[in-house]
């Protein structure tokens, strides 16, 4: 009975991670897309810190983010952005969750939005390159998308992130939210 439990409150937080991201990034839909955004539910990719729930949740919720942003005619990027932008979001995540194995917390404050800002920058901002061009030479026109969506994750993920971080550590928070595993 108990593993039944385990395997439905972790099929549960996951799902509530990845619809958590969903709607803050449909809420925020028009900084969340195309060359200058600051996708808010990118805060939320320190949660791998704390449970390897949120390497799925957070994979699956941009995934279906950059969907749902094709259908609603928020996300000029088309479905390119569903698989890159997933891409970028997953190695991030996964990044992160090993951050989390770290015995100091000072390291994971570092870190933890380190990766996200890597990933994204490169990945999305090679995706935004090759959707909307420019003038300039190719590799140009990709640092300045690299560098344009890194300054957003960077704003995101080094001050609300590690603003989540903080109130998750306070007085253990984490450990009662994702009581299921450490995965």
């Amino acid at each position: 009975m108990s593993k039944t439990y385990s395997k439905t409150a972790a099929i549960t937080k996951t799902a509530l991670i990845a619809a958590l991201y969903v709607v803050l990034t449909l809420v925020f839909a028009p900084i969340a897309f195309s060359t200058v955004q600051f996708r808010v539910s990118e805060i939320l990719t320190v949660l791998p810190v704390f449970t390897g729930l949120a390497v799925p949740g957070l994979s699956i919720g941009c995934c279906l983010s950059n969907l749902l942003g094709v259908l609603l005619g928020t996300n000029p990027t088309g479905l390119i952005d569903a698989v890159f932008g997933t891409l970028a979001t997953l190695l991030a995540a996964i990044c992160t969750y090993y951050v989390g194995k770290l015995p100091a917390k000072l390291p994971k404050y570092i870190l933890a939005p380190l990766f996200p800002v890597l990933f994204n920058a490169v990945i999305v901002g090679m995706e935004l390159t090759f959707v909307f061009g420019g003038e300039g030479s190719f590799w140009e026109i990709f640092l300045f998308q690299g560098i344009s969506v890194g300054i957003g994750e960077a704003v995101v993920c080094y001050v609300g992130g590690c603003l989540l971080m903080t109130a998750l550590y306070t007085k253990n928070v984490y450990k009662r939210i994702f009581a299921v595993d450490r995965m």
